[in-house]
């Protein structure tokens, strides 16, 4: 169980640790608002990646007999998955600081509820993160989250703790550390160590197989 709550803990952060949008939006909502706001704001995102963590375990237990069946091949294909988002966020890290692109701007809301409801949101909408979660999931097989309940939903705790405590970090660091995550080299640091970070996941699963 100690090893599926690790393993929670180090997948929530490989998909929160990137610096983009959303942490503009919450460095920025933070320092217009207050840290009430900018706290609800981090716990939509952790939420959202806690329901797609849940979502991808829940299809592993359900799917885990026939699943067995393909489990070479789904391992090979989990591996593939996460060498290429790993790949792609590391290549998108380098392509923006290289072309200077700016974060898109964003809105502000001054109340805690409508905050949370926005985040949340966005970040559902974001199709990578069930992809990732899925991949890692799916790709340790039912051999280790896909075959108990209570192991899967340690793994989902820990991935919803591990991104909630990285975006309060962005809240609570303020406007000064904000700058400097949101910056060009600090999104290209957090973009090489979580690309890093994921495509370390892959290796595990490939000497693991």
């Amino acid at each position: 169980m100690s090893e599926a709550l690790v393993a929670g803990l180090l997948a929530g952060w490989g998909i929160a640790v990137p610096v983009g949008a959303v942490a503009a939006y919450l460095v920025a909502l933070t320092a217009r608002t207050n840290a009430r706001v900018g706290a609800a704001a981090a716990l939509g995102v952790a939420s959202a990646d806690g329901i797609y963590a849940l979502v991808a375990v829940v299809g592993g237990v359900a799917l885990a007999a026939p699943i067995a069946a393909i489990a070479t091949p789904l391992h090979w294909l989990s591996v593939l998955v996460l060498i290429g988002l790993g790949v792609r966020i590391i290549w998108t890290g380098l392509r923006d600081h290289r072309s200077g692109t700016d974060l898109p701007a964003v809105g502000t809301t001054n109340r805690p509820g409508r905050a949370y409801l926005s985040l949340l949101g966005i970040t559902l909408l974001n199709p990578v993160t069930v992809l990732y979660f899925a991949a890692l999931v799916l790709g340790s097989t039912a051999a280790d989250l896909g075959t108990s309940w209570v192991t899967g939903l340690v793994f989902v705790l820990g991935a919803f703790c591990a991104s909630a405590s990285w975006q309060l970090v962005l809240v609570a660091g303020g406007v000064a550390l904000g700058r400097a995550l949101t910056g060009r080299t600090g999104r290209l640091v957090t973009a090489l160590i979580s690309g890093a970070l994921i495509i370390g996941f892959a290796v595990v699963l490939l000497l693991g197989g």
